[in-house]
């Protein structure tokens, strides 16, 4: 198959949104001065300079619940029919990770139920937390349950974490909150035994898997020994990560990539951008680090860039559909 790129982890910025994210004093997004430009056109202009035939879109960090539930339902409600609208007018070009208005749990179930069945989404797109709603919280379970029946996908993106802005210590927020927060929650949404209940359930984990990689070992050994009760089993993260799929957006190679290749199935890692927050120069230069690792041979290369996502929507098999 040779129809070019197909990137996980793009954003859409529609003027509306980007207006509500004013209002809502969420203009600033964790520490970014400003947000990046973002049209359909220019995306489309930057997918052909990075080769990517394919962009699954998502409304980036916070989402769309800034406190008030009735707007964070009819936001949610607008950039979904906004991406379905994306897709339909753009064949093959776009798919798109439908918002929820979490934390309210009803409201969220509706909007998923409307996106799949109404909009056609091809997943849905939950932050590490939703004002404290973490991905392992049993409220959830509904949401899960949607997902799995339809045999769709989740689509982890980070936040910061619900307490605390201060413990970035100054520094910019998604340079160490983002992948610690990543990481607390997908590690919540392994052991609350999630995948076990749902095994239809396909979860895509964003940045290479954050710092799980690297710590799965860690919470293997010592959950067991110090938080689970006796005669009691936990899920082990380390299988867990055989079962994941993960996207290669961030600066991954070396070592982050090697670590993960380690552990992951190799026919679940995927390529991604995180345009337009990486901009265009800077996900050309990752791009190409990816494509030029030693660490991806020339079959599993192509595999990350483009096979591994057919196989997980295949409908993309077709490049225009």
């Amino acid at each position: 198959m040779s129809g070019g790129r197909i990137d996980l982890h793009a954003h859409y910025l529609p003027d509306f949104y980007r207006e509500a994210l004013a209002e809502s004093g969420h203009g600033r997004r964790a520490a970014i001065s400003s947000l990046p430009e973002w049209d359909e056109q220019l995306a489309l202009r930057t997918m052909d300079r990075l080769g990517v035939r394919t962009a699954m879109l998502s409304v980036s960090t916070p989402g769309v619940h800034f406190g008030d539930a009735d707007r964070a339902v009819d936001l949610a409600r607008r950039v979904n029919e906004e991406g379905a609208r994306l897709v339909r007018e753009h064949p093959g070009r776009f798919g798109f990770f439908a918002s929820l208005p979490l934390p309210e749990v009803e409201p969220a179930v509706a909007e998923l139920r409307h996106a799949f069945d109404v909009l056609g989404a091809d997943g849905v797109i939950l932050q590490s937390n939703h004002h404290g709603l973490y991905l392992g919280d049993e409220r959830l379970e509904p949401v899960y349950a949607e997902v799995a029946a339809r045999g769709s996908v989740v689509f982890v993106h980070p936040a910061m974490p619900f307490v605390a802005e201060h413990l970035a210590l100054g520094y910019p927020q998604p340079a160490l909150e983002f992948p610690f927060d990543t990481t607390r929650s997908v590690v919540d949404l392994v052991l609350s035994g999630v995948l076990e209940r749902h095994p239809d359930l396909r979860v895509v984990v964003s940045h290479a898997g954050a710092v799980l990689p690297v710590l799965a070992n860690r919470v293997d050994l010592l959950v067991p020994m110090l938080a689970v009760p006796k005669g009691r089993t936990t899920p082990s993260l380390r299988a867990a990560m055989r079962r994941l799929h993960f996207d290669l957006a961030g600066a991954p190679v070396p070592e982050l990539l090697g670590a993960l290749l380690s552990l992951a199935d190799p026919d679940r890692l995927h390529y991604g951008s995180d345009y337009p927050f990486f901009p265009a120069a800077l996900g050309r230069e990752l791009a190409d680090r990816l494509a030029e690792t030693p660490l991806l041979d020339g079959e599993l290369r192509r595999a990350v860039f483009e096979d591994n996502a057919v196989r997980l929507f295949p409908r993309l098999a077709s490049p225009t559909s």
